[in-house]
């Protein structure tokens, strides 16, 4: 992105979605991203691959309950428009499928409005998963998804970026008590889990998010995500690696010889 100043002409601070877009190999990032980014690959080398291995995952779910009839998406956590957004996946299936992206992140959410220009069936508005009924009640999301028929709600690779257990739940115990039956939860986390990266390693990362951006990280083990799919009726084939939930042969595959370095868990529950 040219740009690397807001209005005011101060720097634009770093943020997880901008770092994450710029992983993507995306434009829309800036000095105070680059920066972070860099640092973070310093210990994590591998966070261009770890960040299109979660995007591979997201194209094949999404596209997996288009296909099995699904026509509403709520995806929260969404980041920068990039090649393969959910609506461009969807819409794909169905042209009448609806797409609302949230982020709280006000430069997502003004890319992705240029992108969904005159796409009647897709929106994006700025919202914080912290405050989950201010996202539900919204009229922009209102006016596009009807939650008393099923929705997807997606939460890929967003909730390692709420750290309190309690706001997490909370947070996500909420959005699934709005989710008709046979709406679907959608959710990639970076975790800890099974000693895949060096306990050193991950405190720098975690470091450098508390002091380079307002989104502090925080991984969780296996067994903290599965509370967040219980009463689900899990997909096959459940909480797995990134790489291990349907692969196809177009997906990225760096990390098929051994999948848990993807460092992240993922998985798609149906509400019954």
């Amino acid at each position: 992105m040219a740009g690397t100043t807001n209005g005011g002409g101060e720097a634009k601070p770093a943020t997880a979605a901008r770092i994450y877009d710029y992983y993507l190999g995306g434009t829309y990032n800036f000095p105070a991203d680059r920066e972070a980014a860099e640092k973070m690959m310093q210990v994590l080398p591998l966070g261009p691959k770890l960040a299109q291995t979660n995007r591979a995952f997201l194209r094949r779910a999404v596209r997996h309950l288009a296909e099995s009839g699904v026509r509403q998406f709520l995806d929260i956590g969404s980041g920068i428009p990039t090649e393969g957004n959910v609506h461009e996946i969807v819409q794909q299936v169905a042209p009448d499928a609806r797409v609302v992206y949230v982020d709280l992140d006000p430069v997502a959410v003004a890319e992705s409005l240029e992108l969904l220009d005159g796409n009647a069936h897709a929106d994006a508005i700025r919202g914080d998963l912290r405050d989950p009924q201010s996202i539900l009640s919204h009229p922009q999301v209102r006016a596009l998804i009807d939650f008393d028929r099923p929705v997807a709600l997606i939460l890929a690779a967003v909730l390692h970026f709420v750290p309190d257990d309690e706001v997490a739940y909370d947070a996500v115990g909420t959005l699934r008590a709005a989710l008709a039956p046979g709406s679907y939860l959608v959710m990639s986390h970076a975790t800890a889990d099974e000693g895949e990266r060096p306990q050193d390693d991950l405190d720098v990362a975690h470091e450098i998010y508390r002091q380079r951006t307002a989104t502090p990280l925080g991984l969780r083990s296996r067994s903290r995500l599965e509370r967040f799919f219980a009463g689900l009726d899990l997909v096959e084939p459940g909480l797995v690696w990134l790489p291990q939930w349907r692969p196809t042969p177009d997906d990225p595959q760096y990390f098929t010889a051994d999948p848990k370095q993807s460092s992240g868990l993922a998985a798609v529950g149906r509400v019954p």
